[in-house]
C-alpha cells in the first residue's frame, strides 16, 4: 500500500509538559559499562549462587547459560544488543526505534503516562478487545472512550467512520489503542482502514497497533500483517511486540515498542533504570539469533497446522456453533449453542462448559461470552496434538454424551 502522509503531527503538543522537561535518571553505567566498576554500590565479591546452577538447558548441542556470575552487576540499561538484532529482525534502521518493556504492559502504562494527563485526556479503545488497556487507562485517572469493531458475522474490523466523528467531537482523545490481530478476535485489522485514522487531520493524537500475535499471521494469505516499517513514514504510530507468543517466552517478560525515535527517547526517559533484568536479558538475545528465528518460524507453522486441524475438528462436535473472526492468533474464538436450542448461542453454557472444564478435566480454557460481539464464545488456545486430542475428547461428551451439559 502506498503511503501519503500529509498531515502535519506535533509530537510537543500532545505531550504532558512536565514529560517534556523531564531530566531521566541516568548512571555512571549509561556511559562506561567496562572496567574495574565501582560506581553502582554493586557486591563486588560476587553471587551467593554455586556456578553449576548456571546451566538453564540444552538443544541440539547448545547450552545455554545464565551468567550467573554476573548477576551481582546490572544490567545494561539501554539493551544495545538486543536492539541491534531487533533492527536485523524486523527491517527497522536502527536502534533508536526500539523500546524495551517489563512485558507489553510496562509499555502500555508508559505511553498513557507520557501523553495523557490525569482527570483530562482520555484513551479510545475498539471493543472487543485486550483488557490491558482499560485498566492502565483506570489506573493513571485516565477516561476511556469506547467504539465497538463491526462485530456482525465476526468481522471484527474498525467502524472508521464513527471513529472519525469521535475524534472530531471529543478533542483530547490523546490514544487510539489498536490489537491486530485481536485479542480475543484473532482478527488482523485492515492496513487502510489504520491509514485513514494515521492520517486524520482532526487527530492530534498517537495510534498505538498492538501486535502480540503478529508472527502468527500468514502475510502469503493475508495482506493486513505488520505495520512495523511504516514507523519511518508516521511519527504519531507506534508497534507494540512480544516475545511472550510467537517465541513462547512468556516467562521472561519482554516487550517492545517500535515507533520514531522521538518518542522512543520519551519513552527511555520515563522508565524505571535497569526495567530488563539481566536473565530476561541474555535469554533475549539467544532467542533472537538466527538459528532460532528459524525455530520460531518452524514452531509457528506447526502451530498453524494444528490451528487448522482443530478448527476441522471442533466443527464436527454438536453444540459448537460458529468459529468467529480471522483466526490470524494461536488461538480460536467458538461459539456454544444452546442446549435445546442450537439455532442460538448460550452464555449460560458456555460459562458451564468452560467451569466444567477447569474444575472436573484439568482443562482450562478463556470464557469471552460476556465481551461485544463474543456471545457464547469460548477463547481456546491452539495446544499441543495431544492436548488439542484431549480437549476434543472431553467437549464432545460435555456438548454431545449421555451427561451433556
Amino acid at each position: 500500500m502506498s503511503i501519503n502522509n500529509k498531515k502535519t503531527f506535533s509530537l510537543e503538543s500532545i505531550v504532558r509538559p512536565n514529560i517534556l522537561t523531564l531530566k531521566p535518571y541516568r548512571c555512571a553505567r549509561d556511559d562506561y559499562s567496562s572496567g574495574i566498576l565501582l560506581d553502582a554500590n554493586e557486591n563486588s565479591f560476587g553471587v551467593i549462587l554455586p556456578k553449576n546452577d548456571d546451566k538453564l538447558f540444552k538443544e541440539n548441542g547448545e547450552t545455554l547459560t545464565l551468567g550467573i556470575e554476573n548477576l551481582n552487576r546490572y544490567p545494561d540499561p539501554n539493551q544495545v544488543n538486543i536492539k541491534e538484532r531487533l533492527v536485523e529482525f524486523r527491517k527497522v534502521p536502527n536502534i533508536d526505534y526500539f523500546f524495551l518493556g517489563v512485558g507489553s504492559d510496562e509499555c502500555i502504562d508508559l505511553i498513557i503516562r507520557i501523553f495523557c494527563i490525569p482527570g483530562k485526556d482520555k484513551i479510545l479503545i475498539t471493543p472487543p478487545t485486550y483488557g490491558m488497556y482499560s485498566v492502565c487507562a483506570n489506573i493513571n485517572d485516565v477516561n476511556i472512550i469506547k467504539v465497538n469493531l463491526d462485530v456482525e458475522d465476526g468481522k471484527f474490523q474498525l467502524k472508521t467512520d464513527e471513529i472519525l466523528n469521535v475524534i472530531k467531537e471529543q478533542k483530547n482523545i490523546k490514544i487510539i489503542f489498536l490489537c491486530s490481530p485481536g485479542n480475543p478476535t484473532g482478527t488482523a485489522l485492515s492496513h487502510e482502514s489504520i491509514k485513514i485514522l494515521l492520517e486524520d487531520e482532526n487527530y492530534n493524537g498517537v495510534v498505538v497497533i498492538d501486535e502480540a500475535y503478529i508472527d502468527f499471521v500468514e502475510e502469503e494469505k493475508n495482506k493486513n500483517g505488520s505495520l512495523v516499517k511504516w514507523v519511518t513514514e508516521y511519527p504519531n504510530l507506534i508497534i507494540m511486540q512480544t516475545l511472550s507468543k510467537s517465541f513462547g517466552l512468556a516467562g521472561i517478560r519482554l516487550g517492545v515498542s517500535i515507533a520514531n525515535p522521538n518518542i522512543i527517547q520519551l519513552m527511555n526517559n520515563t522508565k524505571a533504570p535497569y526495567n530488563i533484568s539481566a536473565l530476561t536479558s541474555h535469554v533475549t538475545y539467544t532467542a533472537l539469533s538466527q538459528q532460532n528465528i528459524l525455530k520460531m518460524k518452524s514452531i509457528k507453522q506447526q502451530i498453524r497446522s494444528e490451528h487448522n486441524k482443530l478448527i476441522s475438528s471442533i466443527k464436527k462436535i454438536s453444540g459448537i456453533g460458529k468459529i468467529l473472526g480471522g483466526n490470524d492468533a494461536n488461538f480460536i474464538l467458538v461459539q456454544i449453542l444452546d442446549k435445546n436450542d442450537q439455532n442460538i448461542v448460550s452464555n449460560d453454557r458456555a460459562h458451564q462448559i468452560y467451569k466444567e472444564l477447569a474444575e472436573n478435566h484439568g482443562i482450562v480454557v478463556r470464557y469471552r461470552g460476556n465481551e461485544i460481539g463474543c456471545e457464547g464464545c469460548l477463547r481456546i488456545t491452539v495446544g499441543t496434538p495431544k492436548e488439542n486430542e484431549i480437549l476434543l475428547k472431553n467437549l464432545s461428551e460435555l456438548l454431545e454424551g449421555d451427561k451433556k451439559i
